[in-house]
């Protein structure tokens, strides 16, 4: 039960914004075998004055586009399985919304079970 969060600057479109979304949870369905219809995914945007980043970090050439994608998961995947993810949401966000492999950033999170709990006051998890 991945909790997405999506962080960008204003300007994109709702079209572009709902791409990101279903982009990273298609991903996520791909990867990480996150069951249908565990979506729970919110987008922020910034104004450039709140938004910053490291145009050259690392040696990748990041633009205005750029995007933070931080999925908190119970740590139950691979070093594979996260490899894999960030291929697939890089390969899925070049196709739609035509993003650039150098403007997605991705971090994962991971906790325990017990850390979860998705309504009813209750840990369904744990």
């Amino acid at each position: 039960m991945p909790l997405v969060s999506i962080s960008l600057r204003k300007g994109k479109s709702e079209t572009y914004r709902q791409a990101l979304i279903d982009g990273v949870y298609q991903a996520m369905r791909d990867t990480f075998s996150v069951p249908e219809d565990d979506q729970f995914i919110t987008v922020t945007e910034h104004d450039p004055s709140n938004f910053r980043y490291g145009a050259s970090y690392l040696d990748i050439a990041r633009s205005d586009d750029v995007v933070f994608i931080q999925i908190s998961a119970m740590a139950s995947q691979t070093s594979d399985q996260k490899k894999a993810l960030y291929a697939r949401i890089v390969e899925l966000l070049a196709n739609n919304p035509g993003m650039r492999p150098e403007d997605v950033f991705v971090n994962v999170i991971e906790g325990v079970k017990e850390n979860w709990s998705l309504g009813n006051g209750i840990a369904q998890y744990a």
